[in-house]
């Protein structure tokens, strides 16, 4: 996408212009910080990063979630309705002792990372190919300068228009 001001064109705009500083987590954080992480900042994931601070995996809430559900009820839906709703409510209670790394499938997937340079298209395509609501920005050295949600992705390319 290019900005266009007049007759003056500027550069396609960039993944490090809507990049936003994410908290991070790592392999040996309870759940619990990843969870409150998650919705305190309003954020679809977060990234999972090593002690030199390089991405090691993209951890979605909907992965979260899928392990505070047990085995048997995701794998028969209809089991789910034979709980009372008082019981039902506490499948929350469960992944107190889990942490980032219980959450992480073996082996773990490679992030999704894009160059502080890359194109919004980029940005999205890596997103797409990954199914990934979170995308993380890396230097040269590998390490998280930033991270590109879908919500901002969109609202970039909302706001700039089809035109642009």
């Amino acid at each position: 996408m290019t900005i266009t001001t007049g007759t003056q064109r500027n550069a396609a705009m960039q993944a490090h212009e809507i990049a936003v500083t994410p908290p991070t987590v790592r392999t040996d954080d309870p759940v619990s910080k990843a969870v409150q992480l998650m919705v305190v900042n309003r954020l679809p994931g977060l990234v999972v990063v090593d002690d030199a601070d390089r991405p090691i995996a993209v951890l979605p809430e909907t992965q979260v979630l899928r392990l505070t559900i047990l085995e048997s009820y995701r794998d028969d839906p209809a089991l789910v309705r034979t709980v009372d709703e008082i019981h039902a409510d506490l499948f929350w209670h469960g992944p107190g002792k889990l942490t980032v790394g219980d959450c992480l499938p073996s082996p773990v997937a490679k992030p999704a990372t894009v160059a502080p340079e890359a194109t919004l298209l980029e940005v999205a395509t890596v997103m797409a190919n990954k199914r990934s609501p979170l995308i993380a920005v890396v230097d040269r050295n590998g390490r998280l300068t930033g991270a590109v949600t879908l919500e901002r992705l969109l609202t970039s390319l909302a706001v700039a228009g089809p035109n642009d």
